[in-house]
Protein backbone atom coordinates (compact mmCIF):
# COMPACT_ATOMS: atom_id res chain seq x y z
CA UNK A 1 0.00 0.00 0.00
CA UNK A 2 3.14 2.15 0.81
CA UNK A 3 4.11 1.77 -2.39
CA UNK A 4 1.30 2.32 -4.42
CA UNK A 5 0.98 5.23 -2.42
CA UNK A 6 4.63 6.53 -3.23
CA UNK A 7 4.17 5.75 -7.29
CA UNK A 8 0.99 7.44 -7.62
CA UNK A 9 2.51 10.69 -5.84
CA UNK A 10 5.21 10.10 -8.20
CA UNK A 11 2.82 9.85 -11.06
CA UNK A 12 1.05 12.81 -9.67
CA UNK A 13 3.88 15.64 -9.53
CA UNK A 14 4.80 14.68 -12.51
CA UNK A 15 1.96 15.13 -14.44
CA UNK A 16 2.07 18.42 -12.75
CA UNK A 17 5.35 18.98 -13.70
CA UNK A 18 4.40 17.98 -17.64
CA UNK A 19 1.44 20.34 -17.77
CA UNK A 20 3.35 23.12 -16.51
CA UNK A 21 6.15 22.54 -19.09
CA UNK A 22 3.38 21.69 -21.90
CA UNK A 23 1.58 25.23 -20.75
CA UNK A 24 5.32 26.74 -20.72
CA UNK A 25 5.38 25.99 -24.38
CA UNK A 26 2.28 28.32 -25.08
CA UNK A 27 1.15 29.32 -28.01
CA UNK A 28 2.53 26.39 -30.13
CA UNK A 29 0.08 27.03 -32.84
CA UNK A 30 -1.93 29.83 -34.33
CA UNK A 31 -4.56 31.91 -31.66
CA UNK A 32 -7.99 33.02 -32.87
CA UNK A 33 -9.77 36.34 -31.98
CA UNK A 34 -13.28 36.00 -32.26
CA UNK A 35 -14.86 39.11 -33.13
CA UNK A 36 -19.10 38.97 -32.67
CA UNK A 37 -19.50 41.32 -35.06
CA UNK A 38 -19.15 41.75 -39.23
CA UNK A 39 -16.20 42.54 -40.68
CA UNK A 40 -14.99 46.10 -41.61
CA UNK A 41 -16.51 47.98 -38.58
CA UNK A 42 -14.79 49.50 -35.77
CA UNK A 43 -14.31 46.22 -33.51
CA UNK A 44 -13.63 44.00 -36.31
CA UNK A 45 -10.98 46.74 -37.01
CA UNK A 46 -9.35 47.16 -33.13
CA UNK A 47 -9.38 43.17 -33.51
CA UNK A 48 -6.78 43.10 -36.36
CA UNK A 49 -5.29 46.11 -35.03
CA UNK A 50 -4.85 43.91 -31.85
CA UNK A 51 -4.12 40.47 -33.64
CA UNK A 52 -1.12 42.42 -35.58
CA UNK A 53 0.34 43.42 -32.95
CA UNK A 54 0.25 40.34 -30.75
CA UNK A 55 1.94 38.19 -33.45
CA UNK A 56 5.61 39.31 -32.19
CA UNK A 57 5.13 39.03 -28.60
CA UNK A 58 3.13 35.46 -28.61
CA UNK A 59 5.11 34.59 -31.79
CA UNK A 60 2.42 32.55 -33.62
CA UNK A 61 0.02 33.67 -36.27
CA UNK A 62 -3.00 35.66 -34.49
CA UNK A 63 -6.60 35.13 -36.62
CA UNK A 64 -9.01 36.77 -37.01
CA UNK A 65 -12.93 35.32 -36.85
CA UNK A 66 -16.17 37.31 -37.15
CA UNK A 67 -18.91 35.43 -35.64
CA UNK A 68 -21.99 37.77 -35.58
CA UNK A 69 -25.42 38.09 -34.73
CA UNK A 70 -27.39 39.05 -32.19
CA UNK A 71 -26.20 42.26 -30.77
CA UNK A 72 -22.81 40.13 -30.47
CA UNK A 73 -24.11 37.58 -27.88
CA UNK A 74 -23.58 34.54 -30.76
CA UNK A 75 -19.94 35.11 -30.64
CA UNK A 76 -19.33 35.40 -27.18
CA UNK A 77 -21.63 32.03 -26.36
CA UNK A 78 -19.13 30.56 -29.01
CA UNK A 79 -15.92 31.79 -26.71
CA UNK A 80 -17.94 30.82 -23.32
CA UNK A 81 -18.33 27.17 -24.68
CA UNK A 82 -14.59 26.97 -26.54
CA UNK A 83 -12.27 24.45 -25.15
CA UNK A 84 -10.18 26.82 -22.18
CA UNK A 85 -6.64 26.60 -23.95
CA UNK A 86 -6.21 30.26 -24.74
CA UNK A 87 -6.37 29.69 -28.55
CA UNK A 88 -9.94 30.98 -28.94
CA UNK A 89 -10.27 34.45 -27.34
CA UNK A 90 -12.99 37.05 -27.44
CA UNK A 91 -12.45 40.77 -28.38
CA UNK A 92 -15.76 42.07 -27.46
CA UNK A 93 -16.64 46.03 -26.39
CA UNK A 94 -19.30 47.09 -24.29
CA UNK A 95 -22.12 44.99 -25.27
CA UNK A 96 -20.81 42.53 -22.97
CA UNK A 97 -21.60 44.47 -20.05
CA UNK A 98 -25.23 46.08 -21.32
CA UNK A 99 -26.43 42.44 -22.90
CA UNK A 100 -27.64 41.26 -19.71
CA UNK A 101 -29.92 43.99 -19.21
CA UNK A 102 -31.10 44.00 -23.14
CA UNK A 103 -31.50 40.32 -23.27
CA UNK A 104 -34.19 38.49 -21.07
CA UNK A 105 -31.86 35.43 -21.68
CA UNK A 106 -28.35 35.07 -22.48
CA UNK A 107 -26.33 31.54 -23.50
CA UNK A 108 -23.39 32.26 -21.15
CA UNK A 109 -22.78 34.52 -17.65
CA UNK A 110 -21.25 37.48 -18.24
CA UNK A 111 -19.14 37.25 -15.18
CA UNK A 112 -19.06 33.65 -14.84
CA UNK A 113 -18.09 32.37 -18.06
CA UNK A 114 -14.76 34.15 -19.26
CA UNK A 115 -11.32 34.71 -17.77
CA UNK A 116 -10.59 38.45 -18.02
CA UNK A 117 -7.51 39.36 -19.63
CA UNK A 118 -7.67 43.45 -19.40
CA UNK A 119 -9.29 46.48 -21.23
CA UNK A 120 -7.71 47.55 -24.91
CA UNK A 121 -9.16 50.83 -25.43
CA UNK A 122 -11.85 53.45 -25.10
CA UNK A 123 -13.53 55.21 -28.34
CA UNK A 124 -15.98 58.09 -27.43
CA UNK A 125 -18.59 59.15 -28.94
CA UNK A 126 -19.86 62.66 -30.60
CA UNK A 127 -23.44 63.66 -30.59
CA UNK A 128 -24.34 64.85 -34.17
CA UNK A 129 -27.30 66.36 -36.70
CA UNK A 130 -28.28 67.04 -39.96
CA UNK A 131 -27.12 69.82 -41.18
CA UNK A 132 -30.42 71.65 -41.93
CA UNK A 133 -30.90 71.94 -37.91
CA UNK A 134 -31.04 75.38 -37.22
CA UNK A 135 -29.08 74.69 -33.84
CA UNK A 136 -25.46 75.28 -33.89
CA UNK A 137 -24.83 74.01 -30.20
CA UNK A 138 -25.62 72.31 -27.43
CA UNK A 139 -27.50 75.27 -25.69
CA UNK A 140 -29.22 75.85 -28.92
CA UNK A 141 -29.92 72.39 -29.66
CA UNK A 142 -31.70 72.07 -26.49
CA UNK A 143 -34.17 74.52 -26.98
CA UNK A 144 -34.88 73.74 -30.67
CA UNK A 145 -35.73 70.29 -28.62
CA UNK A 146 -38.13 71.78 -26.26
CA UNK A 147 -39.53 73.72 -29.06
CA UNK A 148 -39.99 70.32 -30.70
CA UNK A 149 -43.00 69.05 -28.26
CA UNK A 150 -40.84 65.46 -28.54
CA UNK A 151 -41.04 64.82 -31.92
CA UNK A 152 -37.34 64.64 -32.41
CA UNK A 153 -36.01 61.70 -33.80
CA UNK A 154 -32.80 60.21 -32.73
CA UNK A 155 -31.15 57.55 -34.92
CA UNK A 156 -29.18 54.53 -33.75
CA UNK A 157 -27.47 51.30 -35.83
CA UNK A 158 -29.98 49.06 -33.81
CA UNK A 159 -30.39 47.71 -30.20
CA UNK A 160 -27.59 47.16 -28.35
CA UNK A 161 -25.26 49.25 -30.65
CA UNK A 162 -22.57 52.32 -29.70
CA UNK A 163 -25.19 54.87 -30.99
CA UNK A 164 -28.17 52.73 -28.93
CA UNK A 165 -26.42 53.24 -25.34
CA UNK A 166 -25.69 56.68 -26.05
CA UNK A 167 -28.88 57.61 -27.09
CA UNK A 168 -30.13 56.48 -24.35
CA UNK A 169 -27.52 57.59 -21.83
CA UNK A 170 -28.21 61.00 -23.73
CA UNK A 171 -31.97 60.98 -23.10
CA UNK A 172 -31.80 60.24 -19.95
CA UNK A 173 -29.15 63.28 -19.27
CA UNK A 174 -31.62 66.01 -20.69
CA UNK A 175 -34.38 64.16 -19.42
CA UNK A 176 -36.00 63.95 -22.53
CA UNK A 177 -38.02 61.22 -24.43
CA UNK A 178 -37.04 61.08 -28.59
CA UNK A 179 -38.47 58.94 -30.57
CA UNK A 180 -35.65 56.55 -31.30
CA UNK A 181 -35.18 54.76 -34.93
CA UNK A 182 -33.43 51.79 -35.20
CA UNK A 183 -31.45 50.96 -38.28
CA UNK A 184 -29.98 47.49 -39.10
CA UNK A 185 -26.27 49.04 -38.58
CA UNK A 186 -24.03 52.21 -38.65
CA UNK A 187 -24.20 52.47 -42.37
CA UNK A 188 -27.94 53.15 -43.42
CA UNK A 189 -28.73 55.39 -40.56
CA UNK A 190 -25.95 57.90 -41.26
CA UNK A 191 -27.36 57.79 -44.68
CA UNK A 192 -30.32 58.78 -43.71
CA UNK A 193 -29.00 61.48 -41.24
CA UNK A 194 -26.82 63.03 -44.13
CA UNK A 195 -30.15 62.75 -45.69
CA UNK A 196 -31.90 64.70 -43.36
CA UNK A 197 -34.73 61.91 -42.63
CA UNK A 198 -33.87 61.79 -38.76
CA UNK A 199 -32.61 64.56 -36.59
CA UNK A 200 -29.85 63.19 -34.45
CA UNK A 201 -27.41 60.43 -33.89
CA UNK A 202 -24.93 59.53 -30.98
CA UNK A 203 -22.54 57.87 -32.63
CA UNK A 204 -19.01 56.79 -32.14
CA UNK A 205 -15.93 58.96 -33.17
CA UNK A 206 -14.64 56.55 -35.59
CA UNK A 207 -17.62 56.36 -37.50
CA UNK A 208 -18.85 60.18 -37.54
CA UNK A 209 -15.28 62.21 -37.93
CA UNK A 210 -14.93 61.18 -41.95
CA UNK A 211 -18.96 62.94 -41.95
CA UNK A 212 -17.95 65.92 -39.97
CA UNK A 213 -14.70 66.37 -41.39
CA UNK A 214 -16.79 66.20 -44.89
CA UNK A 215 -19.63 68.68 -43.64
CA UNK A 216 -22.29 66.28 -44.16
CA UNK A 217 -23.11 66.27 -40.29
CA UNK A 218 -23.34 68.77 -37.23
CA UNK A 219 -21.00 68.29 -34.15
CA UNK A 220 -22.57 69.19 -31.02
CA UNK A 221 -19.92 67.33 -28.62
CA UNK A 222 -17.96 64.74 -27.28
CA UNK A 223 -19.11 62.03 -24.89
CA UNK A 224 -15.82 61.13 -23.44
CA UNK A 225 -15.07 63.57 -19.90
CA UNK A 226 -12.02 64.92 -22.24
CA UNK A 227 -11.98 66.60 -26.07
CA UNK A 228 -10.64 64.89 -28.58
CA UNK A 229 -7.05 65.49 -30.25
CA UNK A 230 -8.35 64.70 -33.71
CA UNK A 231 -7.43 68.54 -35.64
CA UNK A 232 -11.70 68.05 -36.89
CA UNK A 233 -12.59 67.68 -33.26
CA UNK A 234 -10.26 69.43 -31.42
CA UNK A 235 -12.83 72.54 -30.71
CA UNK A 236 -15.31 70.50 -30.16
CA UNK A 237 -16.42 70.68 -25.99
CA UNK A 238 -17.17 67.44 -24.09
CA UNK A 239 -21.11 67.41 -23.70
CA UNK A 240 -20.29 67.74 -19.83
CA UNK A 241 -18.70 71.07 -20.66
CA UNK A 242 -21.74 72.02 -23.08
CA UNK A 243 -24.39 71.38 -20.37
CA UNK A 244 -24.59 68.09 -19.17
CA UNK A 245 -22.07 67.95 -16.11
CA UNK A 246 -20.54 64.35 -15.47
CA UNK A 247 -22.05 63.03 -19.09
CA UNK A 248 -19.43 60.00 -20.00
CA UNK A 249 -19.86 57.71 -22.71
CA UNK A 250 -17.44 55.67 -24.28
CA UNK A 251 -17.08 52.34 -26.48
CA UNK A 252 -14.48 50.08 -25.02
CA UNK A 253 -13.15 47.02 -25.93
CA UNK A 254 -11.48 43.85 -23.79
CA UNK A 255 -10.30 40.49 -24.24
CA UNK A 256 -11.29 38.15 -22.86
CA UNK A 257 -10.65 33.51 -22.48
CA UNK A 258 -13.38 31.03 -21.49
CA UNK A 259 -13.34 30.14 -18.05
CA UNK A 260 -11.21 27.50 -16.63
CA UNK A 261 -8.03 28.58 -18.99
CA UNK A 262 -4.93 27.87 -16.97
CA UNK A 263 -3.45 30.69 -14.84
CA UNK A 264 0.35 30.05 -16.96
CA UNK A 265 -1.40 31.22 -20.45
CA UNK A 266 -3.83 33.41 -18.85
CA UNK A 267 -0.60 35.25 -17.50
CA UNK A 268 1.13 34.92 -20.85
CA UNK A 269 -1.74 36.39 -22.27
CA UNK A 270 -2.08 39.47 -20.36
CA UNK A 271 2.01 39.70 -20.91
CA UNK A 272 1.47 39.93 -24.50
CA UNK A 273 -1.20 41.91 -24.43
CA UNK A 274 0.32 44.70 -22.95
CA UNK A 275 3.32 44.58 -24.70
CA UNK A 276 1.20 44.98 -27.69
CA UNK A 277 -0.48 47.95 -26.35
CA UNK A 278 2.84 49.78 -25.96
CA UNK A 279 3.00 49.06 -30.22
CA UNK A 280 3.54 52.29 -31.64
CA UNK A 281 2.20 51.64 -34.19
CA UNK A 282 -0.60 50.37 -33.10
CA UNK A 283 -1.28 53.09 -31.15
CA UNK A 284 -0.78 55.37 -33.83
CA UNK A 285 -3.62 53.60 -35.75
CA UNK A 286 -5.81 53.41 -32.46
CA UNK A 287 -5.83 57.47 -31.98
CA UNK A 288 -6.28 58.01 -36.07
CA UNK A 289 -9.54 56.68 -35.36
CA UNK A 290 -10.22 58.61 -31.95
CA UNK A 291 -9.14 55.72 -29.87
CA UNK A 292 -7.33 56.29 -26.67
CA UNK A 293 -5.55 52.74 -25.47
CA UNK A 294 -5.89 52.25 -22.06
CA UNK A 295 -3.21 52.23 -19.54
CA UNK A 296 -4.33 52.30 -16.36
CA UNK A 297 -5.49 49.29 -13.92
CA UNK A 298 -7.92 48.11 -15.93
CA UNK A 299 -5.38 46.40 -18.19
CA UNK A 300 -5.47 44.05 -15.36
CA UNK A 301 -7.62 41.15 -15.27
CA UNK A 302 -8.97 42.12 -11.29
CA UNK A 303 -9.00 45.95 -12.49
CA UNK A 304 -10.75 44.62 -15.75
CA UNK A 305 -13.23 42.93 -14.37
CA UNK A 306 -14.13 45.61 -11.59
CA UNK A 307 -15.00 47.86 -14.68
CA UNK A 308 -17.22 45.81 -16.33
CA UNK A 309 -18.89 44.96 -13.33
CA UNK A 310 -19.47 48.83 -12.68
CA UNK A 311 -20.61 49.36 -15.97
CA UNK A 312 -23.04 46.63 -16.05
CA UNK A 313 -24.59 48.32 -12.88
CA UNK A 314 -24.42 51.79 -14.56
CA UNK A 315 -26.04 50.70 -17.66
CA UNK A 316 -28.67 48.83 -16.01
CA UNK A 317 -30.52 51.19 -14.57
CA UNK A 318 -30.35 53.49 -17.99
CA UNK A 319 -31.54 50.81 -19.95
CA UNK A 320 -34.07 49.54 -17.75
CA UNK A 321 -35.60 52.81 -17.47
CA UNK A 322 -35.69 53.20 -20.83
CA UNK A 323 -37.64 50.08 -21.47
CA UNK A 324 -35.55 49.83 -25.12
CA UNK A 325 -34.63 45.72 -24.83
CA UNK A 326 -33.98 42.96 -27.06
CA UNK A 327 -36.52 40.04 -27.20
Amino acid sequence: MKNLKRNLTIAGASLAVFTHAAWAQFPDKPVTLVVPFAAGGPSDKIARDLAEALRKPLGQTIIVDNTAGAGGTIGAARVARAKPDGYTLLVHHIGLATAPALYKKLPYNTLTDFEYLGLINEAPSVLIGRTTLAANNLSELRKWMADSDGRVNLANAGVGSASHLCGLMLQSALKSKMTTVPYKGTAPAMTDLIGGQVDLMCEQATNAVPQIEGNKVKVYGVSSTDRLALPSLAQTPTLSEAGLPGFNVTVWHGLYAPRGTPPDVLARLNAAMRTALKDPDLIKRQEALGLRVVTDSRLAPAGHKTFVQGEMERWTKVIKDSGETAE
